[in-house]
């Protein structure tokens, strides 16, 4: 698998990955998302491809004190072969190259295979609770 920055010509190849992944939700407009990360830190979401096909994403922020990591997938055919870990390595790199101490990043709790593939990779949970408010009304 090949790991390059995201391409405005993968948008429809990301979405349908997201979809086979369970990722999007009525709230979230992943055309949306999209957009708005191509405006701050593009170099930050990248993709896997694989024979010429994207089978892998993943979409990172820094903002000064703390690293996310969203829309991590990689696609059903493709699991357990290693490719989501070595796109969460390069996630990793990159963060830890813009001065990133820290990771965090948001699991549904009922993904209960997502959690036990992060925690084969250190991370651990945090004694935290995620609160949210939405700013735009109608995604």
């Amino acid at each position: 698998m090949q790991i390059r920055c995201y391409s405005q010509s993968d948008e429809s190849s990301v979405i349908t990955l997201w979809e086979k992944c369970d990722l999007i939700r009525p709230w979230n407009n992943p055309k949306k998302d999209i957009h708005r990360k191509l405006k701050i830190q593009p170099e930050l979401f990248l993709v896997g491809v694989l024979d010429g096909d994207v089978i892998a994403s993943a979409m990172a922020g820094y903002e000064g004190h703390r690293g996310w990591i969203n829309y991590l997938a990689v696609s059903p055919d493709h699991r357990q072969k290693g490719f989501g870990r070595k796109i969460m390595l390069e996630v990793e790199r990159l963060l830890e190259i813009a001065g990133c101490p820290k990771i965090n990043l948001q699991i549904r709790e009922s993904n209960t295979q997502a959690i036990k593939f992060y925690k084969r990779l250190g991370y651990e949970m945090d004694e935290v609770l995620s609160l949210g408010k939405r700013l735009e009304a109608d995604e």
